[in-house]
């Protein structure tokens, strides 16, 4: 196999980049990108650290982040599995990369910048919800907003291809195999309401 490795290979291999890929980026969020992010509730976080990488989907039931002015956004870390692998790594590391996805929409906006963790009450108190707290908010500073090309959507029909998850495993089923003692499909069968319980 031959591998490309020097970024001078690699950019001979593509040729020249297209202006608008660097055109299109921004320093801060500017008001329309605000309104796009606004109405995401999905976002793809992306971490790093010497540790290694992580990519984790969080999800709210209104706007998945808050901003708080053009450079600054607020992330809630809302009850969890307690891995804290991306929190790890910020607290480690600080850089990341956010991807907000709405539904029906082909265009995916991305931020990247760093972040540091808070777990300060008047932060915390900000999302209140029902008398649930997050554990703690990613506080991200704004480095660069721009939005990918539709490609990838178009190429995959993600929003147009109906539910295409019959008979794939489920999370019972992965758990059961690693542990083939483990009820995988008593752990299906309760998950939504044990998950309905502690949501925030």
């Amino acid at each position: 196999m031959q591998i490309i490795d020097s970024i001078t290979q690699l950019e001979d291999h593509y040729g020249v980049v297209s202006p608008l890929a660097i055109d299109k980026v921004c320093d801060q969020i500017t008001p329309l990108y605000r309104r796009w992010i606004d109405a995401s509730r999905f976002v793809v976080l992306s971490t790093v650290s010497a540790e290694g990488t992580d990519a984790s989907p969080r999800g709210d039931r209104n706007e998945v982040v808050r901003i708080i002015n053009p450079q600054t956004l607020y992330l809630p870390d809302w009850k969890g599995n307690n891995r804290l692998d991306s929190l790890k790594n910020i607290v480690s590391d600080g850089r990341l990369s956010l991807m907000f996805m709405v539904p029906g929409s082909d265009t995916v906006v991305r931020v990247n910048g760093s972040a540091v963790v808070t777990a300060e009450a008047d932060v915390i108190g900000q999302f209140e919800h029902e008398g649930n707290f997050p554990r703690s908010v990613i506080v991200i500073r704004v480095g660069e907003v721009y939005f990918q090309c539709a490609k990838a959507l178009i190429r995959s029909r993600l929003w147009s291809a109906g539910n295409e998850s019959q008979g794939l495993p489920t999370a019972g089923d992965l758990l059961k195999e690693q542990a083939p003692e483990f009820d995988g499909a008593n752990y299906d069968t309760s998950y939504p309401e044990y998950a309905k319980e502690r949501l925030w």
